[in-house]
């Protein structure tokens, strides 16, 4: 349940709407809370470079908390029980990662979300996330909840084509980003990321991408 406190920073919280029902909320989250939490998740479930169906290999580390992670390998795209590094399951969800997710979900029109999973990607310079989109979930009626800490990225939005003009936004530590609705199948990515310094993750960029996976 959403504590009154969450409720009020989300209801003060200055909405941009940056395509039909995509929403940025500038600075809404808390690196320094969140960052103890994200370093006992990957302490039990490594990062890894996870590779594509097509035998490619990521440049963006990741791992996962909640009922189930995201997978990927020669067999393509899926949502796992078990973490396939360490065979055991993925660790629990934070309350504090639930709480924001639901509370930034709440304040862009999607109320009631309650993500089974939490991918955890690690940004560093040159690492990049190439166009996709989010279509592995059993029921796109939930939206998607992206957080951002650390260095700054600069996240393209498509739509509903891949080959549309994307409309770029700068992504700076803190800054959440609801999608959903007719936009929850949208096309995105993130471009190479360049070298910055953030006083407390340095050249790193932690991204926090909730999901309602079954």
């Amino acid at each position: 349940m959403l504590t009154a406190q969450h409720e009020l920073d989300f209801s003060a919280a200055a909405l941009q709407c940056v395509a039909p029902e995509v929403t940025l909320l500038r600075k809404r989250a808390d690196s320094g809370a969140l960052l103890p939490h994200i370093l006992r998740i990957i302490e039990a479930a490594p990062l890894r470079h996870l590779t594509t169906p097509g035998g490619g290999r990521m440049s963006v580390a990741m791992s996962n908390c909640g009922s189930c992670g995201w997978h990927s390998d020669a067999h393509g795209y899926r949502y796992v029980d078990l973490d396939p590094l360490t065979v055991q399951p993925w660790p629990a969800m934070p309350l504090a990662f639930l709480e924001l997710a639901a509370g930034a979900a709440a304040a862009a029109g999607f109320a009631g979300y309650a993500p089974d999973c939490c991918l955890i990607n690690l940004y560093v310079t040159g690492a990049q996330m190439g166009t996709h989109r989010d279509f592995d979930e059993l029921d796109l009626r939930h939206p998607i909840v992206s957080v951002s800490l650390g260095m700054p990225a600069t996240f393209a939005w498509y739509g509903t084509e891949r080959s549309n003009k994307p409309i770029a936004l700068r992504l700076l530590d803190g800054d959440v980003l609801v999608w959903g609705g007719a936009a929850r199948a949208g096309y995105h990515g993130v471009r190479k990321m360049r070298a910055a310094a953030h006083p407390l993750l340095g050249e790193r960029r932690f991204n926090l991408t909730f999901r309602r996976a079954r």
